[in-house]
């Protein structure tokens, strides 16, 4: 992995489902001490789902040393609401293109737009919606190194989610 940014790979992360769970998460010390908000943005932003974000997920990504991406459809409230409750530093954003065009039969509609977004870079993506013809597709059309990762909605982002990130990483 080169020191400079244009050599990290990219990491695309996705909100609803690998960060904001499906199913509430057992509260862990930081939530047992009340250390997650000082005040009350859920009432400012209206989203009570919040609470299932994890400050150690915001940790453990800044600690793989990638190029941390937004590729949600929450765009650049996720800078106002996800970033800081995660610990993480204002991060870009993809803009999704206003297209009313759709995506190749069984492919998720942002998966060409990432691989043009990455332009031959090493990229993870992280969501809750990838399948298998993502990955076919990405590996058939993507000249880069590229690790597609389905994460799991009703846990987010796990340790065993992170090694694997890892060793492709290492890889």
């Amino acid at each position: 992995m080169s020191s400079g940014p244009a050599g990290r790979p990219l990491v695309f992360l996705d909100v609803d489902g690998p960060l904001i769970t499906f199913a509430a998460r057992p509260a862990g010390p930081e939530r047992s001490l009340g250390s997650v908000r000082s005040t009350s943005p859920d009432d400012v932003c209206g989203n009570p789902l919040l609470d299932r974000l994890r400050p150690e997920d915001g940790r453990m990504l800044l600690a793989l040393g990638c190029q941390l991406v937004w590729a949600t459809t929450w765009m650049a409230e996720a800078n106002e609401v996800v970033s800081p409750r995660l610990g993480l530093p204002e991060l870009p954003v993809v803009d999704w293109p206003d297209s009313d065009d759709s995506p190749q039969y069984g492919l998720h509609w942002k998966t060409a737009f990432l691989t043009w977004w990455a332009a031959g870079r090493p990229f993870l993506w992280l969501d809750d919606e990838i399948t298998d013809a993502d990955q076919a597709w990405v590996a058939a059309h993507y000249p880069g190194r590229a690790l597609l990762h389905r994460v799991d909605p009703y846990l987010g982002l796990t340790e065993a989610d992170f090694a694997l990130i890892r060793r492709w990483l290492a890889g």
